[in-house]
């Protein structure tokens, strides 16, 4: 460069142009930031921390899991927590917080905040993704980045909350019994946790949302990876007119009878909370700004998680004693606990999690504990009195375990995020490039985030059964009348369920894209008139039934879907899985996309055979009665009740072989077991062989139907008979007969 410039006529001493006049000092390197004018200073960054970052290797995907040890002390009871709330004068300084960690690691982290203060948003984004290399992982193909650090939880504690076990290692879902993995995801909007729990599961999974309604309300339109369809949003007092705001007593309440209602009164097997808001230039009193959002998260999980389940919740500084209190009781209450920061968590802020494995037997005064605690900090709002401990230092002390693994959490947390905090503060300062590389072990495909293609009902159709001649779907069952009525000789070959309307063949599209036809191959698929939703890539055999509440002029009328079989569930192919285990799996997937919360929602149901197979059925008169129908002119007609008091009119009975010729189903009266015996090699086996499962088309066209028109007397009040038509006393006799 200086011979460059010494052919130009430049002399050292001297200034550039023609007589010397130009500019004889080396030009500076711009400090200018961003859009900043120059000359520039930006306070707070013209001191030195004293820092050493840079012979610090990057966090290594692999991560290793710190619990702390197994509480050994009993859950406190009722009286004794009466005593523990202690309320004071409000406190809204930080820098004195030193019972759990050092004062020197204090000051420097909250001085390393303190200089970002003056740094504009766009300078601080860009210094903060180039000093640290899992910002790139962004949220691959889900919502958000919530649903990485989701997955990276997930992960690294052996998928604990997707695959959830006891504290012995068995598995809290029994997939024999087709259970659903019940999951709950509080402050969390807009649902990246949810998306990564139900892409994972798939239509295995029933989850429930409470979340602040706003702008940051729960985007289920936006969940590419999933579907949305199997997660219920319920934001308290109010149902789905409610506020979310979890800090509300009734809230918590209303979400906490909500749950349980419809989980069979257990509660879920994992929570996950993620509350936060913005403490934009308040960022060192974040913890005591969030200890009411934070307690309330804990309580909910207390309120609805079930014994043995497990909680992830986002926690900040754990500097205060009420914070730390808080955490003891969960280190109380569930078999063991660990505060955790994921890699997918930015470095250099505050937060972390607190996961919490095994919930315990006897929570209950915890849990009502801080319902008061609640109400409490509710009546203290605005004024300068709050609640100051949840939990007596003396108590947290006393425990040399837990104080001992709080300590070394908090420095630890310190330590990292310091380290952090000066590699951001040099990368605003400097220009050096950071050539980063990691690798993902998530078990997350490398995808860019698509929205699902939308397609044609005929063409999904064909492309969801392939493998099935398209003539199967138009058959008509065979009528069972008295010379057909053979057909059901090996009686343990059948199971059976009542009729209301017409089959049909339902197609789902995702939300409220669902296609009905009914099977012949002229006619086309038509959007169904109905209000509610499905899966993508759904396919069943339903009837769209009238149910009926109550009798007479008060008699309400819903339409509501039936499930008779099904083909396909959310992409799952179960056309050849036993008829038992298909309609296992059939109500399983009615809970999983019912939404009890939405009365304006046209239900899904189940109907099922009464007890198994045809005999039992018939003794136990499928739920017969006769009742005074709107219609029907005050005379009393038949009527099916289902399980949640709604009856309609049975139009009949199915009939369906579920086994595959040429097998048929015996009794063994010296073993006094059932087995399976081939007609044509005489081959006989207690163990059910693979050919023998009647897949759906053989059971789709091999059905029987009972039609039970005028004269056909299935219920002792009914007095008119028609002896040309078959009535419950034939069918049982010929049953009997056959029955072994």
């Amino acid at each position: 460069m200086t011979q460059v410039v010494a052919k130009m006529g430049f002399r050292e001493g001297e200034g550039l142009g023609k007589y010397g006049q130009g500019r004889k000092d080396i030009v500076e390197a711009s400090n200018q930031k961003g859009r900043r004018g120059f000359g520039l200073t930006l306070k707070g960054f013209d001191g030195e921390l004293n820092i050493d970052w840079q012979g610090e290797p990057e966090p290594s995907a692999y991560e290793e899991v710190d619990w702390c040890l197994e509480c050994t002390t009993e859950i406190p009871d009722a009286q004794e927590l009466k005593e523990w709330m202690t309320v004071g004068k409000r406190k809204m300084v930080i820098e004195d917080e030193t019972e759990f960690c050092s004062e020197e690691l204090l000051r420097n982290v909250l001085q390393c905040k303190s200089v970002f203060d003056e740094l504009d948003g766009e300078e601080m984004r860009r210094a903060r993704t180039r000093s640290n290399p899992y910002e790139m992982i962004r949220g691959v193909f889900f919502l958000n980045r919530a649903a990485m650090k989701m997955a990276n939880m997930d992960h690294v504690f052996d998928y604990m909350f997707t695959n959830p076990k006891d504290f012995h290692g068995r598995p809290l879902i029994k997939e024999r019994d087709a259970e659903l993995l019940y999951f709950a995801d509080v402050c969390a909007g807009p649902g990246g946790f949810s998306e990564y729990v139900l892409w994972r599961r798939k239509w295995h999974a029933k989850g429930f949302g409470m979340t602040l309604k706003g702008p940051n309300d729960f985007k289920l339109e936006d969940f590419y990876s999933a579907s949305s369809e199997l997660f219920e949003p319920y934001y308290g007092e109010g149902g789905i007119d409610g506020d979310g705001d979890i800090t509300r007593p009734e809230n918590i309440t209303a979400f906490r009878n909500f749950v349980l209602d419809n989980t069979d009164h257990k509660g879920v097997h994992f929570l996950m909370a993620d509350g936060g808001f913005s403490v934009e230039g308040q960022e060192n009193l974040q913890e005591i700004l969030s200890k009411q959002l934070m307690l309330c998260q804990f309580l909910t999980a207390l309120s609805i998680v079930r014994t043995g389940g497990h909680f992830v919740c986002k926690t900040f500084d754990l500097f205060t004693p009420f914070s730390v209190g808080l955490v003891y009781l969960l280190y109380c209450c569930f078999e063991r606990v660990c505060i955790f920061k994921p890699v997918t968590s930015r470095p250099a802020n505050s937060e972390r999690y607190v996961i919490c494995k095994g919930l315990k037997l006897g929570i209950d005064d915890v849990r009502d504990y801080l319902f008061m605690v609640n109400i409490r900090l509710n009546q203290l709002r605005n004024s300068d009195v709050d609640v100051n401990l949840v939990v007596p230092l003396n108590v947290i002390k006393g425990d040399q375990d837990f104080y001992d693994y709080i300590v070394q959490s908090n420095e630890n947390h310190c330590k990292v995020q310091i380290k952090a905090l000066a590699k951001i503060r040099a990368f605003v300062q400097d220009t050096i490039t950071l050539i980063i590389s990691c690798v993902i072990c998530f078990q997350i495909p490398d995808q860019a985030r698509v929205a699902p293609s939308s397609s044609d009902p005929k063409s999904k159709f064909f492309e969801l059964i392939q493998g099935t001649d398209i003539d199967t779907f138009s058959y008509k069952p065979t009528p069972l009348n008295s010379t057909t009525l053979e057909k059901i000789r090996q009686v343990l070959d059948y199971r059976c369920m009542v009729s209301g309307s017409e089959q049909k063949f339902l197609l789902g599209l995702g939300k409220s894209q669902i296609y009905t036809w009914d099977g012949r191959q002229s006619d086309r698929w038509t959007k169904l008139d109905l209000k509610t939703e499905l899966p993508r890539d759904t396919l069943l055999s339903v009837e769209i039934v009238h149910e009926l509440k109550g009798e007479g002029k008060a008699q309400r009328k819903i339409s509501a879907i039936h499930i008779l079989d099904v083909l396909v569930l959310n992409g799952n192919d179960v056309r050849k899985q036993h008829f038992n285990q298909r309609i296992q799996l059939a109500e399983k997937f009615v809970k999983a996309v019912s939404k009890p919360s939405r009365p304006d929602m046209n239900p899904i149901r189940m109907v099922k055979e009464e007890a198994g197979n045809l005999y039992y059925c018939l003794l136990s008169t499928f739920r017969l009665e006769m009742k005074i129908i709107k219609s029907s002119g005050g005379i009393p007609r038949l009527s099916y009740t289902g399980r949640d008091d709604r009856h309609f009119v049975p139009t009949g009975l199915y009939i369906v072989r579920t086994v595959n010729d040429p097998w048929t189903m015996a009794y063994s009266k010296n073993s006094k077991r059932k087995f399976f015996f081939n007609k044509m090699t005489k081959q006989a086996t207690y163990d059910l062989p693979s050919e023998s499962i009647a897949p759906f088309h053989v059971c789709h066209y091999s059905r029987l139907f009972w039609e039970w028109g005028e004269g056909v007397k299935v219920h002792d009040s009914q007095k008119r008979q028609d002896p040309e038509k078959l009535s419950k006393e034939d069918v049982l006799s010929f049953i009997q007969a056959h029955y072994p």
